[in-house]
């Protein structure tokens, strides 16, 4: 691996949070929800804009009948039928029952199971790789083109959504849109931005500030400044903030503070003593099974502070590198049992936690296996596989603040569904296995293969008569 590469990955896989001292009162989101009327429309995710009313998805209905419902509720598996109308799930229908309309689209899913798309909780749509040609990496137009290729990746195994946590300047929010209008076959995209740090702080080490290195990340310094920042990717379209060390207590709560004042989670990126100063600020989530102790496990659990554990990228540092090297905020020994023993104690303290891959570099092309490595590393902590699979849908999708929306299959939410050929509540390596993806009601997935609709013609307008 080129040296700029493996840098940029070992960067990527770092940060931190800070607060300390005194417990304080954990600062809530804003939620604005309430005060929308159920008939407006609005964006499918956290930011919930308003938007013209109208049909979404595409015309019809499509019916998979007769399979193996997983639904992601915790409920057993059931025999039944799926009924979608253009993007929503309207009906699920008992083993047998064949009430849909004459003209819909039916496909016979007999022995295979249906759950809800899978998401994954921890990525980097634009990461280098090691072909990247040098000076390419803070390309904008080469990061969009790795973006799109990974995404591709990620959806022909069953991944429909994806929560992005740093890239490069507008990649994620262009490719967002793009995947909202179903112009590219991806999963949605539910984008950070910028991952915000200090000078040195993590993904910085060793790095210019005033570099084009530095264009995935905003350096804040100071309390305003950290506003700022936040305000800086809500600006640009962020659904949720990432954040990490290095930082004071003060500058993580501004930053806590003006995000939830926005209606965004927040996510960081911590270790050792800034996990607790993190969680004391009030963020939600905790990237990454790094060292903690057991008074801020509890404090976590007391606060419903959720994880997002992503072992999977330490497991192939240490066996690919040796080790985490030459890191700032790394300043401490740990091991793949010293992880799996953070994401068991976090387990008995009955902390919320989703399951996200952060797959760097060129790592992503291991797929669909990190995604199941990381599901059997919830199996070791002490889940069974259904749990895991629920952490992998409903628990990613209430981490994602889109509980509402996606994660189960219930009438009125989002038609966000996979079909596999086998029995991955039973066996984890038939996840797979896939055979269908539905998103947002259109099939882009089948037969394992990405599905590409030949475009329909416009037709040009007719020339203006002459007076």
């Amino acid at each position: 691996m080129p040296k700029i590469s493996l840098r940029l990955a070992v960067a990527g896989l770092l940060t931190a949070g800070l607060f300390g001292g005194l417990v304080v009162a954990q600062e809530k989101i804003h939620d604005r929800r309430a005060w929308i009327d159920p008939k407006t429309a609005t964006t499918d995710d956290p930011r919930r804009i308003p938007v013209p009313p109208g049909p979404r998805g595409p015309e019809g209905v499509l019916v998979l009948r007769g399979g193996r419902i997983f639904d992601g509720t915790g409920a057993p598996v059931r025999e039944g039928t799926v009924v979608i109308r253009r993007n929503r799930i309207e009906r699920i229908l008992a083993s047998g029952a064949a009430d849909w309309p004459k003209d819909a689209r039916v496909i016979d899913v007999a022995g295979k199971t249906v759950l809800p798309g899978l998401i994954d909780g921890h990525t980097h749509l634009d990461y280098a790789m090691p072909e990247t040609p040098p000076g390419m990496e803070t390309s904008e137009a080469d990061a969009m083109l790795r973006a799109v290729e990974k995404t591709r990746f990620f959806l022909e195994c069953g991944i429909t959504s994806m929560r992005d946590v740093g890239s490069l300047r507008n990649v994620p929010f262009r490719l967002k849109d793009w995947v909202a209008q179903n112009r590219v076959p991806a999963p949605r995209i539910f984008a950070a931005g910028a991952f915000i740090t200090s000078t040195g702080g993590h993904g910085m080490e060793g790095t210019d500030p005033d570099s084009r290195l530095a264009t995935s990340f905003r350096v804040a310094e100071g309390p305003d400044d950290w506003r700022r920042a936040v305000r800086e990717q809500f600006t640009r379209g962020a659904d949720l903030i990432k954040i990490g060390s290095h930082f004071s207590r003060e500058e993580v709560r501004a930053a806590v503070e003006e995000a939830h004042s926005l209606g965004l989670k927040v996510a960081c990126d911590a270790e050792t003593t800034y996990i607790q100063w993190a969680v004391e600020a009030g963020v939600d989530t905790i990237e990454h099974p790094l060292p903690r102790t057991d008074e801020t496990i509890r404090l976590m659990a007391e606060k419903g502070t959720a994880s997002m554990p992503t072992l999977v990228p330490y497991i192939y540092i240490f066996d690919q590198l040796g080790g985490y090297f030459g890191s700032t905020s790394r300043r401490f020994t740990f091991s793949k049992e010293a992880n799996l023993d953070v994401l068991r104690r976090m387990k008995r303290a009955g902390i919320k936690m989703g399951v996200g891959t952060d797959l760097v570099t060129d790592w992503y092309r291991y797929l669909p296996l990190p995604y199941i490595t990381e599901l059997k590393t919830f199996v070791e902590a002490g889940y069974t596989v259904p749990e895991a699979l629920v952490a992998a849908t409903k628990t990613n999708a209430e981490i994602l603040d889109m509980a509402d929306k996606l994660g189960t299959l219930e009438p009125g939410k989002l038609a966000d569904v996979i079909v596999i050929d086998g029995r991955p509540d039973q066996n984890l390596d038939d996840l797979a296995r896939v055979d269908l993806v539905i998103r947002d009601g259109y099939l882009v997935v089948k037969g394992g293969q990405v599905v590409i609709p030949r475009h329909v013609p416009v037709v040009p307008p007719s020339p203006a008569k002459e007076k």
